[in-house]
């Protein structure tokens, strides 16, 4: 009988042949099965399942059932070699659907958190880096992740456009920008050449030339979300980087609905331009932003005649 080590390498080597990434999955597992380990147990129980998951403390409890989800998938797969394997039910740790309710930025908090990122302490590149950053993702929506792995030569000002590359799933796609997205991007371009480089693929730099990293934005993040009062200065939560995201797809369905666009026509285009693996995740936004399910409501209401 295979080991469970050997079982999870060929696991993720099986999913990721699907074009899953699974960073998160493999880590999580390994500790699993060290924990069995420490145990004294060569198989999957249920009971040392949801005692790996709830170990860490002072989390939200979607966090638990997240971890809890990695068994369980992994546990469907193990049964083909060791039917002593224990599958974990769904409905353990409440294994439901469990979206944290988006915060929607306001246009003139956008432009606040940009002003903010010129106090940011920096040696000439730093503010200018996280203006043009935050200032990309506010008006594409793109994942943290996914402005990070930028490179100079995903940006094409002859076409107006940049690549996202092996995003989600392996997948890459063309986002169109507005002129004067590409202009800025330009003029960043331009200030970035002036500085010492050590990353010469990285399209955003930080002071000491190297690549960002989602620390070191999240850092910045905080920092200026604090200065502009969107966080007191001791929160440990509040408004996220990811929140800029969700802003931006809920302010593209509200414009859409406000217009009288049929949101069934166009909901493909921006699940694309999103990156969503299915259109489902998109029209996620209209059920879980209240000013969203409100228009739609109303929308059918007048489409019914009720």
């Amino acid at each position: 009988m295979k080991s469970l080590m050997t079982s999870l390498h060929e696991y993720i080597e099986m999913r990721r042949s699907f074009g899953y990434q699974l960073k998160e999955t493999e880590q999580n597992l390994k500790k699993f099965i060290t924990y069995l380990k420490k145990k004294g147990c060569q198989y999957i129980t249920v009971q040392l399942a949801v005692e790996w998951a709830i170990l860490p403390k002072n989390v939200k409890r979607a966090y638990w059932s997240r971890r809890l989800c990695f068994v369980r998938l992994f546990a469907q797969y193990r049964m083909a070699e060791d039917p002593r394997t224990e599958v974990p039910l769904p409905h353990l740790l409440s294994q439901q659907p469990n979206r944290a309710i988006p915060y929607i930025y306001s246009d003139k908090e956008i432009q606040q958190l940009l002003g903010a990122c010129q106090l940011l302490l920096s040696l000439g590149l730093r503010h200018h880096t996280y203006f043009t950053f935050f200032g990309l993702m506010a008006v594409t929506g793109c994942r943290i992740s996914e402005l990070i792995s930028l490179n100079r030569d995903d940006l094409d000002v002859k076409n107006n456009w940049i690549i996202i590359r092996n995003s989600k799933c392996n997948k890459s796609r063309l986002l169109p920008l507005h002129q004067t997205t590409i202009q800025q991007l330009k003029k960043y371009s331009k200030i970035r050449d002036q500085f010492p480089v050590h990353d010469i693929n990285a399209f955003f730099l930080s002071d000491r030339g190297t690549r960002i990293t989602k620390w070191s934005a999240r850092f910045a993040f905080i920092r200026i979300s604090k200065q502009i009062g969107l966080r007191s200065h001791f929160d440990s939560y509040g408004p996220r980087i990811h929140d800029i995201r969700h802003a931006f797809a809920v302010k593209t369905l509200l414009n859409w609905y406000r217009q009288g666009i049929n949101i069934n026509k166009k909901i493909m285009l921006l699940s694309t331009y999103l990156g969503h693996k299915k259109p489902t995740d998109t029209y996620w936004y209209i059920t879980g932003t209240p000013e969203l399910l409100a228009q739609a409501t109303t929308l059918l209401e007048k489409n019914t005649g009720e």
